[in-house]
């Protein structure tokens, strides 16, 4: 059966993250995407440990399977004209270059259009192509500069950023949603246009709630460690091994909490009345809650409450959290075989589930320039394409 984006050509012109998972994330859809690298390839190529069995860094293997790879040296002028044959006939570029660069090229947007006026164009950038558009877009230059740090941490210690490119990650996934709109304007216009996806922008929209908060109160959220700025208990807590995590998001749970605990007592203390109150004396519920706790081990407690319906569950390892989804059933892991070679790379699976159409993965990421031969004739892609789908 088809897949939903089989007839999308991507050239993705992006490296490092929001741009390479964009273009994977199409790509497990059915997208045609052609990886262009420069001469010295995608810096994550070079970003590691760690590394795959047969030395590939893992940060280039997690966003960049189900592509195929040139390398394309934008001062060539003969590479420059490959690289155009398939622009004018994809539908849509994906680029992360500081704004203004690529147009020295002849690659902006508004050059491209001129060849080709279907072309959905994303550009991803940091801080936007105005005023900030010489600031360097990396992740963490953006949770400093975009509120995020100021809100992660323990309230007496230092800022700290989140354990994972979070900024480009949510880029990313405007950046698909921009691209499948633009996409979805263009079966009634007949148009392409641009998408413009900024971290910072991005990021601002993450902040969701304590972003809403600022704006009504005039006053930044301060740093709460892992507790919420509107619910108690809503935290992690020690156990007599490890770190819990309790979610009590309202009276009921909080009853059934405070019943498996053995802290009945607390029913009657007006400090813990309402969730309002919870959250002015979270301190000193707590403390109680914590000593109760000394009694199991965390996953003994994660067990207990999640049974009484208290949202409960140990603090687990990134292993121990793969190991988690697949007891559940998510299968979240998925293994791409290269059938010319035999290499084998595991991947965490796309998060999309489509009952009809899934996501496929049916090519391990690209070696440096695997696929320069497509280089010569965008024709090629296409023809490629069409014989896989005979073998899928």
């Amino acid at each position: 059966m088809p897949q939903p984006l089989n007839n999308i050509r991507i050239v993705d012109l992006s490296r490092i993250l929001a741009g390479p998972l964009a273009s994977m994330m199409l790509a497990d859809f059915g997208a045609d995407v052609l990886k262009v690298e420069s001469p010295y390839g995608d810096e994550t190529r070079s970003w590691c440990p760690p590394v795959t069995p047969d030395g590939t860094s893992t940060y280039f293997t997690a966003l960049n399977r189900n592509k195929r790879s040139v390398v394309v040296d934008f001062n060539n002028p003969d590479d420059l004209a490959a690289l155009m044959t398939h622009i004018r006939k994809a539908d849509v570029v994906i680029e992360n270059f500081r704004p203004g660069v690529l147009t020295k090229f002849g690659l902006g947007y508004e050059q491209l259009r001129s060849h080709n006026p279907k072309l959905i164009y994303c550009s991803i950038s940091g801080f936007g192509d105005r005023h900030g558009a010489h600031l360097p877009g990396f992740d963490l230059l953006v949770q400093a500069l975009g509120g995020l740090m100021s809100i992660t941490g323990e309230p007496d210690g230092p800022p700290s950023k989140v354990g994972v490119a979070l900024v480009d990650v949510l880029a990313a996934q405007n950046a698909i949603s921009g691209i499948l709109l633009a996409l979805r304007e263009r079966e009634q216009s007949g148009e392409g246009q641009q998408v413009g996806i900024s971290l910072l922008t991005s990021l601002l929209a993450g902040l969701t709630n304590q972003a809403s908060g600022t704006l009504a109160t005039g006053e930044p959220p301060a740093r709460l460690g892992n507790a919420h700025p509107s619910i108690a208990p809503y935290e992690t807590f020690n156990t007599a091994d490890g770190v819990l995590a309790v979610g009590v998001g309202n009276d009921r749970q909080f009853a059934s909490l405070i019943g498996e605990l053995r802290l009945q007592d607390l029913v009657r203390d007006a400090r813990f009345a309402t969730n309002a109150l919870r959250v002015k004396h979270r301190q000193e519920l707590k403390v109680l809650i914590e000593e109760a706790l000394q009694s199991r081990t965390a996953a003994e407690w994660q067990g207990q409450l999640m049974s009484a319906g208290v949202p409960a569950g140990k603090v687990n390892s990134v292993l121990e959290a793969i190991e988690f989804a697949g007891s559940l059933g998510l299968e979240p892991v998925v293994a791409i075989t290269d059938e010319s070679n035999g290499r084998t790379t595991r991947h965490i699976a796309n998060p999309i589930g489509l009952s009809r159409t899934p996501a496929r993965y049916t090519r391990v990421p690209p070696e440096l320039g695997e696929h320069q031969n497509l280089l010569c004739t965008a024709d090629t892609i296409h023809h490629s394409n069409q014989a896989n789908k005979g073998n899928r």
